[in-house]
């Protein structure tokens, strides 16, 4: 992610309010379609609906005469994404919708943990107790002994560690070719990735089911978009926090649209790991660095 240098941290948090709203929906409608499609098949769609999206990118795609290396490294991340994708996709049929945010903001701890292992980048004690809290964090949410810990939360668990995979690599290929080759190639090696699956378990959908799955792209989309418009406007230091707007959204969404019951303890292991993750974010713009993604561009 580009630092940003300009100073309208309202601006920023606006777009990042909007970037919220956007990924909610996402979830909303991924909720709302439930297991009638199988996991695999759903994603396989919001992607396969969501390459329109990607015709502008086709040129610069072409233009970008990637090397071998790159385009392995594109494949793997392709890959890594394509599993954390079905992992989430079936996480939401399986637990609330606010667990499932909550678990996601786990995703930016990994990668910094990724980043000490595989990087050479350098975890001082401060960020190394804010990792162990932001751990800490997601036991409140599991409560392992004391509640049922069900193959969802474990399949959330696989999301955040695949999609800080895809971020690393993501960081390695920034520097060599644009941003829309990224994002591009990304789109294109997880339809890829997702088709095998998809056809494994495919079932006939309906209409309706392609129409809210085509929501999906659009909102998804238009997510990432804000959540650049806000990067424009204002440092990850004021916007980052502002992501922890989406689990109050996802909690009030899911206990007025589905019935979920609102859970305290999720609410409170998410608030740890988001202070943890703002806590890293803030300590790498102090230090001048730019590995912690916003929790969003983890997103679908």
């Amino acid at each position: 992610m580009t630092r940003s240098t300009s100073s309208q941290p309202l601006t920023g948090i606006f777009w990042m309010v909007v970037t919220g709203f956007n990924f909610v929906a996402v979830t909303a409608i991924v909720k709302h379609v439930g297991d009638e499609v199988p996991a695999a098949q759903a994603a396989f769609l919001r992607y396969i609906l969501g390459l329109v999206f990607l015709i502008p990118m086709i040129k610069p795609i072409l233009a970008a005469h990637m090397t071998r290396r790159q385009l392995r490294l594109f494949c793997l991340r392709g890959l890594a994404h394509t599993i954390a994708v079905i992992l989430w996709f079936f996480a939401m049929t399986r637990i609330p919708i606010a667990e499932v945010t909550a678990m996601n903001y786990l995703s930016p701890i990994y990668v910094t943990l990724g980043a000490a292992l595989f990087m050479e980048e350098k975890l001082p004690p401060r960020r190394l107790i804010a990792v162990i809290v932001a751990l800490l964090g997601a036991l409140i949410i599991l409560r392992p002994g004391i509640k049922a810990v069900d193959i969802g939360h474990i399949a959330m668990l696989g999301t955040a560690v695949g999609f800080a995979a895809g971020y690393l690599i993501a960081k390695q290929l920034s520097g060599e070719v644009s941003p829309i080759v990224v994002v591009g190639m990304l789109s294109i090696t997880v339809t890829i990735g997702l088709a095998p699956f998809a056809a494994a378990v495919w079932v006939t959908p309906t209409l309706a089911q392609l129409g809210w799955l085509f929501l999906v792209a659009c909102f998804a989309t238009a997510g990432h978009y804000t959540m650049t418009l806000a990067f424009a406007a204002a440092p990850l230091t004021v916007t980052q926090p502002v992501t922890f707007l989406q689990l109050v959204w996802a909690v009030l969404l899911g206990y007025f649209a589905f019935a979920e019951e609102i859970d305290g303890w999720v609410i409170l292991g998410g608030a740890i790991i988001m202070a943890s993750v703002s806590f890293i974010t803030w300590r790498e713009a102090v230090a001048r660095r730019n590995v912690t993604p916003v929790v969003s561009a983890t997103k679908v």
